[in-house]
């Protein structure tokens, strides 16, 4: 098998395209501690991401329910992703010459496995993974590694995680190297109570537990009773996540207000997602996010459990085309349907 490797030289010129290139070197002073990789095909950078004093939780186990077990390592984080242009290659023809580079780099494995041996879509989640479309991950077929060694500053850690589409293969490298001493401080996103300003300070309470202010009536939900059906727009689950997160969502409010002014009348919540992955994972991560924002909805607005349903379909039901970004961007939705007959 052809591999395709690429080092900077001395004097950077551009990369070419089709190269791989030396993967997150310069996260260590010593020149021994770059890493270079080569790719079992063509392969092009899609993004990088660096950050000093940050953080990478390292999967040590498989997720369970009571969630991912993690290592922290604490210092220089850097991640990238890569599309290789190998349609041909499974993932773990992908995934085979660059454990075997990384074990040869000195690095001890400490966490492998291939997707329902790594727990499936709740690892796939539970994990850090950069957004579509720089990475992909079909939540059928993954594998993942996760390896260290003792580098002159710490411990140095690497996760793998290899997917692939039917045109491509897909590869993301974090790396993280753990900084010498503890963090100045450390604070959490808690709400804290019982804390008063010293004489003269002045305090802003977080509010973000607050329900939003409820918007005017002209929203679009009034569809509900037009159309049978509403978007419920602009809501977020962030990356790789099922839960809603907090703030302020019109649309929610809108609806929370309906809801409230028609006790008799009763919806379901149903979620969609992209045709990424395989239906069955999809059903359960789209019924996950409409649960979400069930719970928002009962927890924030007092709207009784009753009144509310949960569904999830798949990508069964698009609104828009999957074969380009923005219209699986469409297709990742949340709606409520009106399921009263009278």
């Amino acid at each position: 098998m052809t591999r395709y490797r690429y080092a900077m030289p001395r004097k950077a010129r551009p990369a070419p395209v089709w190269a791989g290139m030396a993967l997150l070197c310069g996260l260590v002073a010593a020149p021994a501690g770059a890493l270079t990789l080569e790719f079992p095909g063509p392969a092009t950078p899609a993004a990088t991401q660096r950050a000093n004093g940050a953080s990478y939780p390292l999967p040590t186990a498989r997720w369970e329910k009571s969630g991912l077990p993690t290592k922290l390592i604490e210092g220089t984080v850097e991640r990238t992703a890569w599309h290789v242009d190998a349609p041909k290659l499974s993932s773990l023809d992908l995934m085979k010459p660059l454990r075997a580079q990384i074990i040869n780099a000195g690095f001890q494995p400490v966490f492998e496995c291939e997707t329902e041996g790594c727990g499936g879509f709740d690892f796939r989640f539970a994990t850090e993974v950069m957004a579509e479309p720089d990475m992909h991950v079909d939540l059928g077929d993954f594998r993942f590694l996760s390896a260290q060694r003792q580098g002159a500053a710490g411990i140095e850690a690497i996760g793998l995680l290899v997917s692939r589409s039917a045109s491509k293969g897909f590869v993301q490298i974090t790396r993280a190297v753990a900084d010498d001493g503890p963090p100045m401080f450390a604070a959490t996103n808690k709400v804290g109570t019982g804390l008063a300003p010293a004489s003269g300070d002045t305090v802003t309470l977080a509010t973000s537990n607050r329900p939003p202010l409820l918007p005017s009536k002209n929203s679009g939900v009034a569809r509900l009773v037009t159309g049978g059906a509403v978007v419920l727009e602009g809501l977020d689950f962030g990356t790789g996540s099922t839960e809603l997160t907090e703030g302020r969502y019109d649309s929610l409010a809108a609806l929370a207000r309906w809801l409230t002014e028609n006790p008799d009348k009763t919806v379901a919540l149903v979620g969609h997602t992209d045709a990424s992955g395989g239906l069955d994972a999809n059903i359960t991560i789209s019924k996950r996010r409409a649960a979400s924002v069930r719970a928002r909805l009962i927890q924030a607005y007092g709207i009784p459990a009753a009144q509310i349903e949960a569904q999830g379909v798949g990508y069964l039901s698009p609104i828009d085309s999957n074969l380009t970004e923005e219209g699986r961007q469409k297709n990742r939705r949340v709606e409520a349907i009106l399921t009263s007959t009278q």
